[in-house]
């Protein structure tokens, strides 16, 4: 193999699939980045089993072959170069690859490309496609309610549920809950439902572009994978195998007090909360108190207490229809929520102290809405 690449692109590509490689694994290849010459580019791939990514960059190829090379070596040394060409000459016989731009030559002991483990190659017309800034918007709002806890393995991934033109994302992790929907363009001649590791999502939404690009979600056939395809980048995860939890039993169907309130007034008191929480499980009070008419308007008092720090209280006007109410939650898990929500205006809806609340964005029709369950007072 000898081709030359620009330092920057080389970087960013290192720089994309280096969270993918396995620093600790007891295959030494898999802590390497698959550098391969493709079709008059490079492509580079990095796995630790479970998540694989690929992504190409433009490159001039003189001699084709493919090589594995060790990330955070190659990472650290480009990192370090000049912003010039960088030209990758591999010695086949003793895996040695020099590396030279500018001044600077160095030789980098690397592992046979055999050795490393095989990247699925799926058929890209077997697909469905989402706009990625969609598919972006979905994943930042959902997979942060994701579980960490590996005692229940499903709630760590995320459902994804495709049927009709329609695409749901589900997360939970049995404090709140997470729905968004989206439409596709055109139905999908199979409808299915895959449970995909949350962290993997996290990844997509990292290295995916913005724009109208367009994300192809394929499920290669006899492989518990899904792959996400965009222009230049390839993501592919495992699957959790399991059952998700019928989580259209968790979200209530009726409410007692709808609260509009703006979404950065409420974000800024329990951040503010959130200060004196810490100490206390997090635990914040809404006191949600209706306006009388159109003279006085409602107001929600977000208050928490720390027997070490102090207490804060922050008041912000909201506009509610129903009985007044106590309730409390995790402010953690509001401001998470607050954060994503996307749009001005929030709308709180709660039936009483002890049953869930739900948040639903106000002025967008996205298919989005989150459950969180109250704390006891």
């Amino acid at each position: 193999m000898k081709v030359s690449v620009l330092q920057e692109q080389l970087a960013q590509g290192l720089g994309i699939v280096s969270r993918a490689v396995s620093p600790r694994s007891t295959l030494p290849v898999l802590a390497n980045v698959l550098a391969a010459t493709d079709e008059g580019r490079l492509r580079l791939s990095a796995t630790n089993l479970e998540l694989g990514i690929t992504t190409w960059i433009g490159a001039k190829v003189e001699v084709e072959g493919s090589t594995t090379i060790p990330a955070r070596t190659i990472s650290d040394l480009v990192g370090t170069l000049p912003k010039d060409r960088v030209l990758m000459d591999l010695e086949e016989g003793t895996q040695k690859l020099h590396v030279s731009c500018g001044a600077t030559n160095t030789d980098i002991k690397c592992i046979d490309a055999q050795e490393f483990p095989p990247m699925p190659a799926p058929d890209l017309s077997d697909g469905i496609q989402i706009n990625v800034a969609a598919l972006k918007e979905m994943i930042h709002q959902v997979a942060f309610a994701a579980s960490s806890d590996e005692a229940r393995p499903v709630l760590t991934g995320v459902l994804v549920n495709v049927e009709g033109n329609t695409v749901t994302m589900v997360a939970a992790d049995g404090f709140r809950l997470s729905v968004r929907k989206a439409s596709l363009s055109a139905d999908v001649p199979e409808p299915f439902k895959i449970i995909v590791p949350a962290r993997a999502l996290s990844e997509l939404a990292r290295i995916a572009g913005d724009g109208n690009e367009q994300v192809t979600i394929m499920l290669p056939r006899g492989r518990s994978q899904v792959v996400f395809r965009m222009k230049d980048v390839e993501l592919t995860s495992q699957l959790i195998e399991g059952t998700f939890p019928d989580f259209e039993q968790v979200i209530p169907r009726s409410y007692a007090t709808r609260s509009v309130v703006s979404a950065d007034a409420l974000l800024k008191a329990c951040k503010q909360a959130e200060i004196f929480a810490r100490e206390s499980s997090h635990i914040a009070r809404l006191d949600i108190r209706p306006g009388d008419g159109e003279l006085k308007p409602g107001t929600i008092e977000v208050f928490a207490q720390s027997e070490e720090t102090g207490s804060n209280e922050a008041i912000v006007d909201a506009s509610i229809e129903g009985p007044g109410m106590l309730i409390a939650f995790n402010v953690r898990y509001l401001r998470d929520v607050l954060e994503v929500i996307g749009t001005p205006n929030v709308a709180l809806e709660t039936t009483q102290a002890a049953s869930p609340g739900v948040l639903r964005p106000l002025g967008s029709d996205d298919g989005f809405l989150h459950v969180i369950m109250p704390m006891h007072i």
